[in-house]
């Protein structure tokens, strides 16, 4: 075979005809479909039969294996480099929902507006936060990860010009909930770029990385923002303006560090490219005849993740214990600095830097996560995705525990480091939770996993929504004993999800819609290994 062009080198172009052929193999035999340089005028079509009529002939692009051109295909140093710049963007948005609530006081006494409203702007947040994704999805898939990427950065970064400049509160919940929009981009589009750069037996570290990143982002917005809201100086304005800051900075960055990653995007485009270079129109993308309307696309990711929420018992219950979990996560966050202030006498400084226990459980995620990472190598054959939830069991029980702690060492006798230990097992809890529900559900539904993923978050986030604004009630009727004790009751009924699903999981799964076709999948995988005589 001559060499390639440079344009073209490492390329692959397979018309329908040979397509067809390879179908009529049964899949498992490999024709090299590759060709010296793009032709000029089209070859002779000797159409192939298969169960079908002629076929026209269509010249799809394609990688080949060693293309560097692939995002699978980069080097180590420049996945990371991604990696970490995408999940700075996660930490962001956590950064943003945690700095927030520190600046209430100053907010209420500038902008004379009440405590409700104040919370309101808080969810408002999250609202933005949960449906956005449900459309911004559609959109990665049209036009790429890397505009979203661009355009919701600037977004987020101006909505905190927005806020910082606001005069009155209903400017500030208009702001928020546009920056949570913008915002989930840098969280929810961060798995789909980390999959498409890592291998499913690499993105152990990675996704590590990013639920790091989630939690130490948290952590530190309150550490910070608490003091600046001491110095009246500054207060809740330069809350806003230090993290506009550090969002500029990212916004630099990105174009420098961050290139498409989306395999069908990068195809369509070199298509696009041959197509007016040679005017040969028979050079496609696959996925350009895949490929349905925005609108439908749209429409399905609208659609689908409400449908598995409420009609697929493994999502259901998986995303009803995720979110109940987010919702008390955010109510620690709106009320974290009232009761150590309160209880124990710290200043709004020194409250902010109790949420430095948020990193610490991280910290202690990240070592249990070896042993996950053990456990399921050891048993997967075996288990199945039910391997991944060996941890999760344990979290099912650390979760309750930790909301008793919480509850019963809320005296002014008892030590506040009790109290702090309460929250750093209760970010442990979460933190292998948070990785369960994405590992879990990405290997039971496979292709289908985004709408599933996707239903989660919008059940996280709306509980995150809710939480927060029944909190100050809740804990002035029943004192923060009795209102933390109720949360945890109400885990404890909750901790058996985990347990039922590693027992009855695959059960489940076989009678699922979608995820019965991913196991029919993997079990014709299978035997294709046991019928191939080569080794």
């Amino acid at each position: 075979m001559t060499e390639m062009s440079s344009t073209n080198e490492g390329l692959v172009f397979m018309n329908k005809e040979e397509e067809n052929r390879l179908d009529c193999l049964g899949g498992g035999a490999r024709i090299d479909p590759r060709i010296s340089t793009p032709p000029a005028s089209p070859p002779e079509s000797t159409a192939t039969s298969c169960d079908s009529g002629t076929l026209g002939d269509v010249l799809y692009v394609e990688f080949e294996p060693s293309d560097p051109r692939n995002p699978a295909n980069f080097s180590t140093k420049k996945k990371y480099a991604m990696a970490i710049t995408a999940c700075s963007m996660t930490a962001a948005a956590a950064l943003a929902a945690s700095a927030f609530p520190v600046g209430i006081p100053s907010m209420m006494r500038d902008l004379g507006c009440s405590k409700m409203m104040s919370l309101v702007a808080l969810t408002s947040y999250n609202l933005g936060f949960a449906i956005t994704p449900l459309i911004t999805a559609s959109f990665s898939e049209e036009f790429g990860r890397n505009p979203l990427y661009l355009g919701s950065q600037l977004g987020f970064m101006l909505m905190f010009l927005m806020i910082a400049k606001s005069r009155n509160i209903e400017t500030v919940i208009v702001a928020r909930f546009l920056q949570g929009a913008f915002g989930s981009t840098g969280s929810t589009m961060v798995g789909g770029t980390l999959a498409d750069i890592f291998p499913p037996h690499e993105r152990g570290i990675p996704m590590t990385i990013f639920s790091v990143a989630c939690f130490v982002g948290t952590s530190i917005g309150p550490a910070v923002g608490g003091y600046l809201e001491m110095d009246q100086r500054f207060g809740w304005k330069w809350i806003q303006w230090v993290q506009m800051m550090i969002a500029a900075v990212q916004l630099v960055i990105i174009p420098v560090v961050m290139t498409e990653t989306r395999v069908g995007v990068l195809l369509t485009r070199k298509a696009k490219k041959l197509r007016k270079e040679t005017g040969d129109i028979r050079y496609r993308a696959r996925i350009e005849d895949e490929r349905t309307s925005l609108k439908t696309l749209i429409f399905i990711s609208c659609t689908r993740p409400i449908y598995l929420l409420f009609r697929e018992p493994v999502v259901a219950s998986f995303s009803l214990w995720i979110g109940f979990l987010w919702g008390i996560f955010f109510v620690f966050i709106e009320s974290v600095t009232t009761t150590f202030t309160q209880l124990h006498g710290f200043d709004t400084g020194q409250a902010g830097l109790v949420f430095l226990t948020m990193t610490i459980g991280a910290l202690f995620g990240v070592c249990s996560n070896f042993i996950q990472e053990f456990l399921y190598k050891k048993n997967v054959v075996k288990r199945g995705p039910e391997a991944r939830l060996y941890l999760a069991c344990f979290a099912g029980v650390l979760f309750p525990a930790s909301m008793f702690i919480y509850a019963w060492c809320s005296f002014p006798w008892v030590h506040w480091i009790a109290q702090a230990i309460a929250l750093v097992m209760f970010i442990w809890a979460a933190f292998i939770m948070y990785l369960a529900v994405f590992s879990y559900l990405a290997d039971c539904y496979g292709i289908f996993a985004s709408s599933a993923l996707a239903g989660q978050s919008l059940c996280r986030n709306l509980a995150a929504v809710a939480f927060p604004l029944f909190t100050d009630q809740m804990f002035s009727a029943l004192n923060i004993k009795w209102a933390c004790t109720m949360f945890a009751c109400l885990a404890v009924l909750m901790a058996p999800i985990p347990f039922g699903l590693f027992l009855y999981g695959p059960t489940l799964r076989r009678r699922s819609k979608f995820s019965s076709q991913v196991m029919d999948k993997h079990a014709a995988k299978l035997d294709e290994k046991e019928e191939d005589p080569t080794p």
